[in-house]
């Protein structure tokens, strides 16, 4: 499986998942606070990757919302902040 993270504009990122039964394509808006909550010192791209490969890990690629804002991550998923680093 690959993900591979690009910048849109300003605050959003492309995000195409790829494995053996195609890809998904999705755009996610990272804001500085996101970054410096959930991954400190890390890029939004780094953060994308770890988040990708976390929600990956519980759900297939289809399942993964087409466009959303990086912390509707943990209303699906509550224990995100935790696994990310970024605490609770």
């Amino acid at each position: 499986m690959r993900i591979d993270v690009s910048a849109e504009t300003g605050t959003t990122f492309r995000v195409v998942v790829t494995d053996e039964d195609g890809s998904s394509t999705h755009l996610v808006t990272v804001m500085p606070s996101d970054v410096d909550r959930y991954a400190p010192g890390s890029t939004p791209e780094e953060l994308l990757e770890a988040a990708f490969a976390f929600l990956l890990a519980r759900e297939p690629k289809e399942s993964i919302l087409p466009r959303f804002e990086l912390p509707v991550i943990e209303r699906y998923f509550p224990e995100f902040a935790t696994v990310m680093g970024g605490g609770a």
